[in-house]
């Protein structure tokens, strides 16, 4: 069976962002046409994001996909590593504040930067 990888990231058990992986599979259409299930949508929004930006730490306030249309975009987490999405990759943003926790820059969510010579355009979806 065919999958689709899911790249997640998430706010483990420690309150600490992590990055995993989720296959979805592709069990619908045809074997030309091979798709998943449908999901729901509540809205999306596009951003650009001129060269040299750069945003603090901060977490999701509402999980989200996010794709990377033209561009690079780098994110960092608390542990001090890093991951690089490009133009036709994606994420799922779900790094939410812990409930009942004060937001410690040292320990929640990410940040993210523009990398490279081309502005960071990205498309955030909704469920």
């Amino acid at each position: 069976m065919q999958t689709f990888e899911k790249v997640v990231l998430f706010t483990d058990a420690d309150g600490y962002a992590q990055f995993r992986t989720e296959d979805i599979p592709l069990t619908e259409g045809s074997p030309e046409v091979r798709l998943s299930r449908e999901f729901a949508a509540q809205e999306l929004q596009l951003r650009e994001s001129p060269i040299g930006f750069r945003s603090a730490m901060h977490c999701t306030t509402s999980p989200q996909w996010l794709f990377v249309l033209s561009g690079a975009m780098e994110i960092g987490l608390a542990d001090g590593s890093t991951r690089l999405f490009k133009a036709g990759e994606h994420f799922y943003s779900a790094d939410r504040l812990p409930q009942g926790a004060v937001f410690d820059p040292k320990v929640h969510g990410h940040w993210s930067r523009q990398v490279g010579d081309v502005p960071l355009v990205t498309l955030f979806v909704k469920d």
